[in-house]
């Protein structure tokens, strides 16, 4: 028996090599692969931009250990050589330098979040696909299923403090004291808001910059707006923005910068966001 105890440690410890030798080597050079690798239990080996990942997307958080692959638009292709990765996952607009990284290793891309697709659907699949290709479907299933359960609570915690009247709501950035950012429709934000079973409250336009005069026509509906904004202050003094509806009717709320044009997940990192800022206003 003392014999076989002793060499409990030695299996485990010849376990945890069999596990780290199966981890594949993976070069993540856009982050949306970077995010779905991680939501797949994959520490990539290198990502590009790794500090402005850790600092802009943040979830899921990438280990301090993973380096950066160099940025996004010129990959560090010396490093990436000595990584020695079984595959380099690029994003579409990566393509035209597959050629030089098809001599590192092999190529693959991912993502898609053109407002001509459907992003969430599009995210999904890609996420799938990357757990296809590894072998680890099933965890990618259980993964967007305990996000839907998340996203339905954010639902119904909802409907309990609007007391079964969803407003419709816009979700704005700030880019100028004159204009604001309004993601048009098939967007990430877009795709949080319909999981959310929120309605919009001003059309999704075709040029994603809109002057902050064409909000005086949402009536009844909540702006959300993205936090921070260096000259709110300023704005929010202002007659003209004291007079929009919303304002006078207490229906403005801010939110954390999200990331927004992530993988799929990003649509629950969104929702919670959305569902924070709404549950800041006066329930009806």
């Amino acid at each position: 028996m003392n014999n076989l105890l002793r060499c409990v440690p030695l299996l485990l410890c010849l376990l945890a090599g069999l596990a780290q030798a199966a981890e594949p080597r993976v070069v993540a050079l856009s982050w949306e692969a970077a995010e779905h690798l991680l939501k797949l239990d994959i520490t990539p080996v290198a990502v590009a931009d790794a500090e402005q990942y850790r600092a802009q997307v943040a979830r899921p958080p990438l280990p301090a250990q993973v380096p950066s692959a160099g940025s996004r638009r010129a990959p560090d292709f010396d490093k990436l050589t000595a990584l020695k990765p079984e595959l380099i996952v690029i994003g579409e607009r990566q393509e035209a330098m597959r050629a030089q990284l098809a001599r590192i290793a092999p190529v693959t891309t991912y993502g898609s979040l053109s407002q001509e697709h459907d992003s969430y659907l599009v995210a999904r699949d890609d996420y799938l696909a990357l757990a296809q290709r590894f072998g680890r479907e099933d965890h990618a299933l259980r993964e967007l299923a305990a996000m839907q359960v998340q996203i339905d609570g954010l639902h119904q915690r909802l409907v309990e403090h609007f007391r079964g009247h969803l407003p419709k709501v816009l979700v704005i950035r700030f880019v100028a004291p004159g204009m604001v950012r309004v993601d048009g429709g098939d967007s990430m934000i877009d795709s949080a808001l319909q999981q959310l079973h929120l309605q919009p409250a001003y059309p999704p336009p075709h040029d994603a910059a809109v002057p902050i005069e064409a909000l005086a026509g949402i009536e009844d509906g909540v702006v959300v707006y993205v936090e921070p904004f260096a000259e709110q202050e300023q704005l929010f003094a202002s007659p003209e923005w004291r007079a929009m509806p919303f304002v006078r009717a207490d229906r403005l709320a801010a939110m954390p910068d999200t990331w927004a044009h992530g993988g799929v997940f990003s649509i629950q990192y969104l929702a919670e966001a959305i569902t924070q800022a709404l549950l800041s206003l006066p329930a009806p």
